[in-house]
C-alpha cells in the first residue's frame, strides 16, 4: 500500500484517514458519502458522484460528463483516480472551476488537439502546486529558476513567507515513491485569503502553460531531508535554469 507520509498530503489528512486510504482503494459509495456529507457540487450546482467508467471516455467527453451529470468516472483500484477524488473532496470548488473552464474553452477548438488554455489548466489540474506567497520577490526568484538563492540564500524567507499545497493529483500519485526530478507547476497567489478562492478568481487568467513555472518538489524545505545541505540544489539535472 502506499504511504501518505510526504508532507504534501498534509492537507489531506482527514479525508485520508476518513476513507482508509492507508488500507487501500475506497469504493465509490465511501466517496459519494463524502461528497454528500461536505455538499460537493459540480459548478452547475449537481450533486458529485463517483462511478465506474462504462469503457473508455475521451477526455473531452471525461469533462462534459462531469459538468453535465456531477458524475466523476473513477476506475476501481486505480490510485490516479482515487487521489483524483481525493482533490475533489477537499478542493471541490476549484476542481468544479475547473472543469467548467474547459468547457468553456473547448468552443474555441477547432481539432483533436487541445487549446493553450486548456494545456495550462490540465497542468495545473494534474501537476499543480497552490503557492500562497507573503513576498513576490520570492516568486520571482522561483520563476526566473534563481534555485540557490532562493532555497539556501533566501530559505529562512522561503518558510516564513511560502506556502506550498499540491492540487495536481498526479503529481501527488508521484509523491507515493518520490525520486529528485520530480516537478509540479505553480501558481502564485497572495497570501492571507482564502487559497481555494483565490486560485478560482485566478482560473480566467490562465491562458499559458508557460505561466506556470516548474519546482523540484524535492527542493522545498522540509519536504526531502537532503536539501537542508546548500550542495543539493546544484544538481543541474534537477534544478535546472531558466534557458
Amino acid at each position: 500500500m502506499p504511504a501518505f507520509a510526504h508532507p504534501a498530503f498534509a492537507p489531506y489528512a482527514g479525508l485520508v484517514a476518513a476513507l482508509e486510504l492507508e488500507r487501500g482503494h475506497p469504493a465509490h459509495s465511501a466517496l459519494d458519502e463524502q461528497a454528500r456529507a461536505r455538499g460537493v457540487v459540480n459548478a452547475r450546482g449537481l450533486p458529485l458522484r463517483f462511478n465506474a467508467p462504462d469503457g473508455h471516455l475521451a477526455a473531452r467527453d471525461y469533462e462534459r460528463r462531469i459538468f453535465d451529470s456531477g458524475c466523476i468516472s473513477t476506475r476501481p483500484g486505480n490510485w490516479h483516480d482515487t487521489l483524483n477524488a481525493l482533490v475533489w473532496l477537499r478542493f471541490p470548488r476549484l476542481k468544479a472551476a475547473l472543469n467548467a473552464a474547459h468547457i468553456a474553452a473547448m468552443g474555441d477548438e477547432t481539432g483533436p488537439l487541445r487549446n493553450r488554455r486548456r494545456d495550462a489548466l490540465t497542468l495545473l489540474d494534474e501537476s499543480g502546486i497552490l503557492l500562497a506567497q507573503r513576498d513576490p520577490r520570492l516568486v520571482a526568484l522561483l520563476a526566473a529558476r534563481e534555485w540557490e538563492t532562493l532555497f539556501v540564500t533566501r530559505r529562512a524567507e522561503v518558510s516564513a513567507r511560502l506556502e506550498f499545497v499540491v492540487v495536481g493529483h498526479a503529481l501527488l500519485e508521484k509523491l507515493f515513491s518520490p525520486w529528485p526530478g520530480v516537478t509540479g507547476k505553480c501558481l502564485a497567489l497572495p497570501a492571507g485569503a482564502d487559497l481555494e478562492t483565490a486560485a478560482v478568481a485566478a482560473l480566467p487568467d490562465l491562458f499559458d502553460p508557460r505561466t506556470l513555472p516548474p519546482l523540484p518538489v524535492a527542493g522545498v524545505p522540509g519536504w526531502d531531508a537532503a536539501n537542508s545541505a546548500p550542495a543539493f540544489y546544484a544538481n543541474r539535472e534537477v534544478f535546472r535554469p531558466l534557458k
